[in-house]
């Protein structure tokens, strides 16, 4: 029997007087899958996490965390997630290693399980050095740290982090991102935030939510490839105006092309693909054969941020 996802959500509303912060969304992730949460601020990211954590009802739909419905088991869904608010609500006031204990005490952990699971993750979360250290004199970048570290003490099947590197520094940034990489090989993450590179870089998947609604669903590349954002192909070639107009303007997989001339005789031959097709060994053969001279061949690639601005155009708020 296959394995249920790690989340299933159908229908999903989330209503407040005067606004719909949630619309009827419906998505799922599977086990062991890193699933970016991608949008602006005030898209609905943080309400869809706080109700998937049984943190806050929803007005009207279902949710399910490794099987157990959110709302009827509520308990049973948090002993399987590892929540991390974009706030983080820390104790500033206590040791590190005695507020891990404490947090693991309070998840149901016994004394002697608290004491083995704080030590790992002290060093999981490369907090074995200011152990002893009060959180409250922590930079922001390891107090992240310490908010992981709770999020993970008592082994959840899902760890979902709200903007876990939000007033960060870049050197910060990139600990926590290398740490999140980590955590995707042991558990399934579902990480919210509305910094595109962020998901790039560490996620197999995306989901682009604006305005409490779903707009996609997919990989980058399929987003790239489905929304015929596929990169376009720059060659420098040198030869004739005429031959090379000759040489492109018929080919299958072309949508269109255009010519600009360079210095030393070479043409700048900037060619967009039909539905995704690389055209980089096409033009590669066409030199060749024909024994021009190439200096370049590039396929421009789209960011997240180029699918997130395609898909949102024309459905942003007004001021």
């Amino acid at each position: 029997m296959e394995a249920a996802p790690m989340i299933e959500v159908r229908e999903l509303t989330k209503r407040y007087p005067g606004r719909t912060a949630v619309s009827g969304i419906s998505f799922t992730v599977g086990r062991g899958e890193v699933v970016g949460f991608l949008g602006p601020n005030g898209a609905g990211k943080s309400t869809t996490m706080r109700i998937l954590s049984a943190f806050m009802p929803a007005t009207s739909g279902t949710a399910r965390v490794a099987g157990y419905d959110v709302f009827h088991e509520p308990d049973e869904v948090r002993r399987r997630i590892g929540y991390m608010p974009e706030n983080n609500p820390l104790h500033l006031d206590m040791r590190v290693r005695e507020y891990l204990k404490f947090r693991a005490r309070l998840k149901g952990m016994g004394w002697g399980r608290s004491r083995e699971r704080v030590d790992t993750v002290l060093q999981q979360c490369g907090l074995t050095d200011v152990q002893k250290r009060i959180i409250g004199q922590l930079s922001k970048g390891y107090r992240q740290r310490v908010g992981l570290a709770d999020a993970l003490i008592h082994e959840p099947d899902l760890i979902i982090l709200d903007e876990p590197t939000i007033g960060l520094d870049p050197h910060q940034i990139r600990s926590v991102r290398a740490l999140i990489q980590e955590l995707g090989r042991r558990h399934t993450v579902l990480l919210s935030t509305h910094i595109l590179s962020e998901v790039e870089m560490t996620c197999s998947r995306v989901l682009i939510l604006n305005r409490g609604e779903i707009l996609a669903v997919d990989t980058p590349a399929n987003l790239e490839r489905n929304l015929g954002l596929d990169g376009q192909v720059v060659a420098e070639i040198a030869a004739p105006t005429q031959e090379l107009r000759d040489a492109f303007q018929d080919l299958q997989d072309l949508e269109r092309f255009d010519l600009s001339p360079l210095d030393g005789g070479f043409h700048r031959v900037a060619l967009t693909p039909r539905d995704g097709v690389d055209l980089r060994p096409v033009v590669f053969d066409i030199v060749g054969q024909r024994r021009w001279r190439l200096r370049e061949l590039t396929r421009s690639r789209h960011t997240l941020e180029d699918i997130f601005v395609h898909l949102t155009r024309g459905r942003r708020d007004e001021p």
